[in-house]
């Protein structure tokens, strides 16, 4: 049953449980002589009980009730629902709204339209704090970097290690907080190979780096995988971040409009890999034969599931409900979904609903 039901019922049956308990003190009354002047009390107790439980119900049905913002698109969507949903199974009266662009919800949840959204980490870094420079989703994730790379050759100058969880802790304007991310996802923008490269090159960037110039590489541009995603610029967003992380100096590249056309030409041999807008398997019918290439150091920066939410707005409780959310989601099952949403036009709802069942959450 939806939550906005299940209130709705519940103040029904409280007002109807009145009426008959007022029914029942006429009756009694009538026994006793003193109907008349009774039940003209009765009816004054039981309007004003349900003008109270009216006010109630009112009240629990709007003001009171979680609002979860999202944007328009599939993925959106259906973050959206899972923490509604969750929110609701912790015994809190929430609701979805979709908003348009990011730019929408961010501004109707600053104004107080919306209680909280679900988002990606360096997507919404980038909204808060454009000068950023955090690709690293979080300290955990530097600290094991850091042990990878104690072999390598000291920096010449050595700065602290920043990440996208804790910049954006710190770039989020006052009155909003960011909760547990989803560290089980991963919807960064993806280098993969061509089935016939992949014979070839390394699958990881450490290892691949040396024979980068080797390559013909298509970058994908627009907004196909996410349309809240702003769309990349090749330079700035895919060579750049390539050769000062990992030396990956690519000398042949290619820009398409699309992923969708990215994928036919790495499917045609006519380019040997491509750098799309998210992970690969957010592609109409999953990545199919095409290889990741893993990116240890973060080329690219993170892009983790997030809950934002209005500062003192959820309580240990419902915090505790996303938290299950983050703790339980993964980039195999989000894409999945977010195909079948986008793709087969499948019910975001039930999706999310099975989702939790699954997890037991």
């Amino acid at each position: 049953m939806r939550p906005e039901a299940a209130t709705y019922d519940a103040c029904a049956g409280t007002v109807a449980g009145t009426v008959r308990l007022s029914q029942s003190i006429g009756s009694g009354c009538r026994r006793m002589g003193v109907a008349a002047s009774v039940r003209t009390s009765a009816r004054v107790v039981v309007a004003a009980a349900a003008a109270v439980l009216a006010v109630s119900c009112s009240n629990d049905a709007g003001g009171s009730a979680v609002t979860v913002g999202a944007g328009d698109s599939a993925q959106s969507r259906l973050i959206a629902e899972m923490y509604a949903q969750a929110l609701s199974r912790a015994g809190v009266h929430a609701v979805t709204k979709s908003l348009g662009q990011r730019s929408d919800y961010l501004a109707a949840l600053d104004a107080g339209a919306l209680t909280m959204v679900g988002d990606t980490s360096g997507d919404l870094l980038r909204a808060f704090d454009s000068s950023s420079t955090a690709a690293l989703p979080d300290k955990d994730a530097a600290t094991e970097l850091a042990a990878q790379t104690t072999s390598e050759p000291a920096p010449a100058t050595t700065a602290p290690t920043r990440s996208v969880a804790g910049d954006l802790s710190r770039a989020v304007p006052e009155g909003l907080a960011v909760s547990d991310i989803a560290d089980g996802t991963d919807l960064r923008p993806q280098l993969v190979l061509s089935a016939a490269a992949a014979g070839r090159y390394a699958k990881s960037l450490t290892d691949l780096a040396p024979h980068c110039a080797e390559l013909s590489v298509g970058i994908a541009t627009g907004h196909e995988l996410d349309p809240l995603r702003v769309s990349p610029d090749p330079g700035r967003d895919v060579l750049t971040p390539l050769r000062s992380t990992y030396g990956c100096a690519i000398t042949r590249h290619t820009e398409f409009a699309s992923d969708s056309q990215l994928r036919a030409a790495l499917n045609q041999g006519r380019v040997d890999a491509g750098v799309f807008t998210s992970a690969a398997a957010l592609l109409p019918g999953g990545a199919g034969d095409l290889v990741p290439v893993t990116d240890p150091k973060y080329a690219f920066r993170a892009q983790n599931v997030i809950p934002l939410s209005r500062q003192g707005s959820l309580d240990r409780r419902e915090l505790k409900a996303l938290n299950g959310v983050a703790g339980e989601l993964t980039t195999a099952e989000l894409t999945t979904l977010v195909r079948r949403v986008r793709d087969d036009h499948a019910p975001v709802g039930e999706l999310a609903r099975t989702w939790l069942d699954e997890h037991n959450l």
